[in-house]
């Protein structure tokens, strides 16, 4: 069968086969001058190497640009630097974290100023709730302690820790740190820790202020209205409070410090205490 143009086809390409020997590309481009068959390279002498094949005009091999993989440039290669050992985790910083703090301590301890000065120097929003402030709301009828212990002034103490309780509760849910003071007796069920773990939660890190008994006595004479204790009945609570020593809770001893130096120790206290939290 004759095709329209008087030039042949290649034979076909069988699979696994090259182009069909003797066959020439030039012969179907009329307007290129036919060039010297290929010949076969012969095989290399006995110990030299292998000659290159030549390369055309079309065929000439350029080296890629160094550092390119296609049109994206890459970076310049380095030392890999050794991996550094593994950071210590930090201590905790309590003058950022929301924490509810309760500062126990007997009258005269400083409790209300240490708890205000550290509540107004930190980092994040911080309330003060103090529970004498709490019970002197109730202004008719109020249970004075220099009354004595009964069921009036029980009570009354009862309702302040809850209100107080439900407060620090209120602030921890609003992102709004806490810290409580109270005089909370190691012997005594009714002013203990168990009502206000109850009511604020286990949460709740605890923290003893006590100085020695004659800072107490200098710092009661000083208070005026129901505030003041008697003498007697500031040495008879100061007394009780040493139960706290061996109880496992921090105690600060700030019969030397001054309320700055104070509420410095404080936060070292409570860091240790957000660490490794006291069981109480």
């Amino acid at each position: 069968m004759q095709h329209a143009v008087g030039s042949p086809l290649p034979p076909p390409h069988q699979p696994g086969q090259g182009p069909a020997v003797g066959w020439s590309p030039a012969a179907h481009h009329p307007g290129r001058p036919p060039g010297p068959a290929s010949a076969p390279v012969p095989p290399p002498a006995p110990g030299l190497p292998a000659p290159a094949p030549p390369a055309g005009p079309q065929h000439a091999s350029m080296p890629p640009p160094p550092d390119t993989t296609g049109h994206v440039p890459l970076p310049p290669g380095g030392p890999v630097a050794m991996p550094s050992p593994p950071q210590a985790p930090a201590a905790p910083d309590p003058a950022g974290t929301i924490i509810a703090v309760l500062l126990i301590g007997p009258a005269g301890a400083g409790k209300t100023s240490v708890a205000k000065h550290w509540a107004d120097h930190r980092r994040v929003p911080t309330a003060h709730i103090s529970l004498d402030d709490v019970r002197e709301w109730v202004r008719s009828g109020f249970a004075d302690p220099q009354s004595g212990w009964n069921d009036h002034s029980e009570a009354q103490y009862r309702l302040a820790r809850r209100t107080c309780g439900f407060a620090a509760r209120n602030f921890l849910a609003n992102g709004i740190s806490c810290i409580l003071d109270d005089a909370v007796f190691p012997d005594r069920p009714v002013v203990g820790l168990g009502g206000w773990k109850r009511h604020v939660g286990p949460g709740l890190l605890p923290v003893v202020l006590l100085p020695g008994l004659d800072i107490v006595l200098e710092r009661n004479a000083e208070r005026t209205g129901n505030r003041r204790l008697s003498d007697e009945e500031v040495a008879r609570i100061h007394g009780r409070m040493a139960g706290w020593y061996g109880s496992g809770l921090p105690i600060i001893d700030n019969s030397q410090l001054d309320i700055p130096e104070t509420a410095r120790i404080l936060d070292d206290v409570l860091a240790r205490s957000i660490a490794s939290p006291p069981q109480w």
